[in-house]
Formats: C-alpha cells, structure tokens, sequence
C-alpha cells in the first residue's frame, strides 16, 4: 500500500474523472474512493484511460453504514462501477449504528476469502472498536483510516495500532491544518518546498498512509512531489509539537 495516496470525497464527474488522469500521470498509485463518494465509475474510468496496468495501482472504496447487510450487491456495484475483477482495499466507511459491525466485518472477511477484494480494512473506528472485531472474529483490520495532521498527532495512537498490526492511514491533513503556521512556513521555506508538501513528508516519514485530495492539477503534481527531500529529526519534532 503506497503511503501517499490520492484521495477523491467531492471530486465527481468531468472534475473527478480529470483529477485522477493528472494524479496518475504525476506518479500516484493509490487511488481512494467509496460508495458514498458517487464517482467510482469516472474513477474507473480515469485508471483504464491512463493505460496503466490494473496492478500497479493500489485502489480503495468503502461499505457506507446504510449499506450495511447489503454487502455482497454493494462490492459488486463498486466492482462494476470501478470496472475491475478486485480493488485492493475495502473499507467499513463508518462504525455501523456506532457499534463495532462484527457481523459486517465477517462479511468481509467472507469477501476477502472469495478474491473480490484483496484486503479488508475499517475507517473512523476506535481501538476498542478494532479489538471487539479482532476478538470476536480472529481477524485484525489491516488499516484504519481516520482524520490526521500535525495537531492530531498522537504517538500512543500510532503505537497502539503498530501494536495490533493495523496500518493508520489519515485523511483531510490539510482541513486539519494551520498551512500558515510559522513552523510549517519556517521548515518549507529551508527545503524550498509549500507547507503543505512539509505536511505529507511529515505523514510519509512517521509511516502514516496520507491520501490528500485536490482537483486543480498544479496542487495535484505538488503534492505528489513529497519524496525529494527530507525533514530532519529536529524538524519532525517540531511539527510534531504542534498537535493541541
């Protein structure tokens, strides 16, 4: 699973079609979508018209909660939609009715066994959420996806997922963000990069999966160009030190 992905919640139609054609052609192999999101098929559609092998591209959508129970139509919808045999990660979008979902996660589990998806993961859960589906089924979330940025950091967290062997993953990095804060402004300018490329190296040097989303193509190639320099220890702890 690439650790820096691209993420596609509001870019539908032409808008999202166009933003995953330039994502890929500036490097990206990890396309993030769901059910709810209503644009898998110009998502599908942007990954055939890019001419990129199927397995090259590591590729997610999500169980939304109102879909619960209707798990087997809604991966073969998504699977349709996507115009793919598999996607490589499938997601419980949301903790059904706030409970753990054990019987949603068998589901899966069933779904991954059968082939139609590679790995089965959960998004927005908690960690006793994560251990009651471990507990009751044998079978740990491979990633839990949830919001993550700098002032939301918290090491125990990534510890106790590294503990259990779930990747985290996060999303809206920049919602969650000050792109104005001195000490992103500060680090940035001493790489000669943006804030918000300092935002995704920070993300990728802690481990942490990062799917950050944009439709206008400039942002598109510079967010992808995270892997050309390198925040030294004394800069991570700086970011670091902002979280709340």
């Amino acid at each position: 699973m690439p650790l820096l992905g691209f993420g596609t919640w509001q870019a539908s139609g032409d808008a999202g079609y166009q933003a995953v054609r330039v994502a890929l052609d500036a490097g990206y192999r990890h396309v993030d979508t769901a059910t709810m999101y209503g644009n898998e098929a110009e998502v599908g559609r942007a990954i055939k018209d890019s001419g990129i092998a199927r397995d090259e591209i590591f590729v997610t959508t999500k169980l939304p909660p109102e879909r619960v129970g209707r798990e087997a139509e809604t991966l073969a919808a998504s699977l349709a939609a996507l115009g793919t045999e598999y996607v490589d990660l499938w997601l419980i979008h949301w903790p059904p009715g706030g409970g753990a979902g054990v019987p949603t996660w068998r589901e899966f589990v069933a779904h991954r066994d059968a082939g139609a998806v590679r790995t089965i993961g959960v998004s927005n859960y908690g960690l006793d959420q994560i251990d009651e589906l471990t507990e009751r089924t044998g079978v740990v979330p491979a990633v839990n996806q949830v919001p993550w940025a700098p002032a939301m950091h918290d090491p125990r967290t990534v510890a106790e997922h590294r503990d259990r062997g779930v990747v985290l993953e996060g999303y809206s990095p920049f919602k969650n963000t000050d792109l104005d804060d001195p000490v992103l402004a500060r680090v940035a300018a001493a790489h000669q990069v943006s804030p918000a490329q300092v935002v995704l190296r920070w993300h990728v040097q802690h481990g942490i999966v990062v799917i950050p989303k944009s439709v206008t193509p400039e942002r598109i190639r510079s967010n992808a160009d995270v892997f050309g320099f390198t925040l030294s220890a004394d800069e991570m702890a700086a970011i670091d030190a902002l979280r709340g």
